[in-house]
């Protein structure tokens, strides 16, 4: 804790914040691997995921992305669009894709909760 005379002679300032490039929320990159994975220890499955890279003003990131819904039709140099948000038992899962946009088909066969995995109605 610093005292009277120790804030008078430096007092303090407050923090500048830096914009931030990842402050739009969809963003789109090309799939580098597709897989599958094991959850956290509670849980078994295999999940599907995309090792995606993204290009942002000259900025390379690569993440890993879940894939929801029932199977997909990505391969490798499909473009997709992600947002935040992955499952939790995924470890360092941050994203998902968005169905039903660019490469990614919708799930097929769906008739509930459609807008979450891209399916039109029928």
């Amino acid at each position: 804790m610093p005292t009277t005379n120790q804030l008078i002679n430096n007092p303090r300032i407050p923090k500048k914040h830096k914009k931030s490039h990842w402050s739009f929320p969809q963003k789109s990159g090309i799939c580098k691997k597709v897989g599958k994975m094991k959850p956290k220890k509670p849980n078994s499955a295999l999940r599907s995921y995309a090792r995606v890279i993204t290009y942002l003003k000259k900025k390379r990131k690569e993440v890993t992305v879940y894939i929801p819904g029932e199977g997909h039709n990505l391969q490798e140099y499909s473009r997709v669009l992600f947002c935040g948000g992955g499952p939790k038992d995924l470890v360092g899962v941050k994203y998902h894709v968005i169905r039903g946009y660019s490469d990614c088909e919708g799930v097929k066969n769906r008739k509930q909760g459609r807008s979450l995995y891209g399916t039109k109605k029928s």
